[in-house]
């Protein structure tokens, strides 16, 4: 679940990425990578010693790549390195599982894990099929309602999917996975203190998962509990410091503090490491901006946009930089105008902080007869809240003056030195 919160007039946003479902694999306190499959039967060795043998069809979990193998951990929680080429991706496995079940046609185990591959292959009709066929078959394992609750949450069953969760519950309450999964549910449907405390279970059974932490700390933002949620990211992170979504969630948790500077420094840190995401770079460039440096703010907006060609949200950010800043030099109209109709464009002209940003580019290229019958229509769907100060900007405009907004200074903002 993505959750857009909106700040100011509604024009400067940032994104925070709150929750997600978890895949009930074994991963013994470990963050895992995508999990492998086994493509025949291997010995995993210590020395000369044989330490677990792991049979074709085995899922294994990655906990780290080299050249020409993975460290994985095993069901039976053994770690070892494997080949890469005795190991296929979960989504080409299907016809492994395929000739296992021919062999084995009434072991359940095997059709859970065929469901896993074709739900990774995008199936999710022979996924489910797979799981029922199962349990019909009388695999009541925990994993097995965890798994197939995750599915039906994903087609939009929520009910069955939290059948599933308690049912696994019962099956083993000690099992932290079908705890986070129904936390998720509760995440999605607002019910933040179910979510809370199913995440406390969570915490309780396996306090050395980062992911624990970093999930129930996004519960507790959400749920306004900002000292809680601080307190969760910085526990995930000492536990991984690599871990990129507790720092994505820190970063977010210092910008509602007040604390830009490290806010900036999370966002950086999940830069280094993600190198790739758009949303680090926009919110690093969103709290650039709140620290004054705009014209660094300017460049992560565009490498963002770089990175990911329809993020509409980066788009209006960077047309309210360009189209309202104080600084002479910094302005420009044209580009303004140009990342706001981008916006505007893909959010379909439904979104109002992008037809705020359209208005106040209009004016800044000139146009104020445009930033007139935009900034009315704005008035017209703005809350009654707002109407007012809408239409104070609308005299600014009838009098060819372009909008300009001021962003707090670092000392103001409270952050840190």
């Amino acid at each position: 679940m993505i959750a857009n919160l909106k700040l100011c007039r509604g024009s400067w946003r940032m994104c925070v990425l709150s929750c997600v479902f978890a895949l009930a694999l074994p991963c013994q306190g470990q963050e895992p990578g995508e999990p492998r499959v086994a493509r025949m039967q291997l010995q995993l060795r210590s020395g000369n010693e044989v330490v677990d043998v792991i049979e074709q069809g085995d899922l294994l979990t990655v906990l780290g790549e080299q050249d020409q193998g993975y460290t994985v951990l095993t069901y039976q929680g053994r770690r070892g390195l494997v080949a890469k080429s005795n190991t296929v991706k979960l989504a080409e496995a299907v016809e492994i599982y395929d000739q296992l079940l021919k062999a084995n046609p009434h072991e359940g185990r095997l059709y859970t894990q065929r469901a896993m591959a074709w739900w990774s292959r995008g199936n999710q009709r022979r996924a489910l099929a797979d799981f029922d066929r199962a349990i019909e078959l009388g695999y009541t394992a925990s994993h097995a309602f965890t798994s197939r609750g995750m599915f039906h949450a994903a087609v939009g069953d929520i009910d069955a999917a939290l059948t599933d969760f308690g049912r696994a519950i019962e099956i083993d309450p000690r099992d932290e996975v079908p705890y986070i999964n129904r936390a998720a549910i509760h995440m999605s449907q607002g019910k933040y203190d179910q979510a809370l405390s199913d995440y406390a279970v969570a915490v309780r059974l396996n306090p050395t998962r980062a992911g624990n932490y970093q999930q129930r700390a996004g519960a507790y933002m959400l749920n306004g509990k900002l000292e809680a949620a601080l307190a969760d990211y910085s526990h995930a992170l000492e536990l991984d410091p690599k871990h990129i979504a507790a720092l994505m969630g820190r970063g977010y948790v210092f910008y509602e503090q007040q604390e830009y500077a490290q806010a900036v420094t999370d966002y950086s840190a999940a830069i280094a490491l993600a190198p790739n995401s758009a949303t680090a770079y926009n919110n690093r460039g969103f709290n650039r901006q709140l620290l004054g440096d705009s014209r660094s703010a300017l460049t992560d907006y565009n490498r963002a946009i770089e990175l990911q060609k329809d993020y509409a949200l980066c788009y209006q950010n960077k047309a309210w930089l360009l189209a309202t800043s104080p600084d002479d030099s910094l302005r420009d109209g044209v580009a303004a105008l140009q990342a706001a109709l981008r916006a505007c464009e893909l959010n379909r002209f439904k979104d109002l902080g992008d037809l705020r940003v359209l208005a106040a580019s209009y004016a800044e290229a000139g146009r104020f007869e445009l930033a007139i019958g935009w900034q009315e229509k704005i008035i017209e769907l703005s809350p009654a809240g707002d109407k007012q100060e809408e239409k104070r900007i609308l005299e600014q405009y009838k009098n060819k003056q372009p909008y300009r907004e001021h962003r707090p200074s670092p000392e103001r903002s409270g952050a840190a030195p």
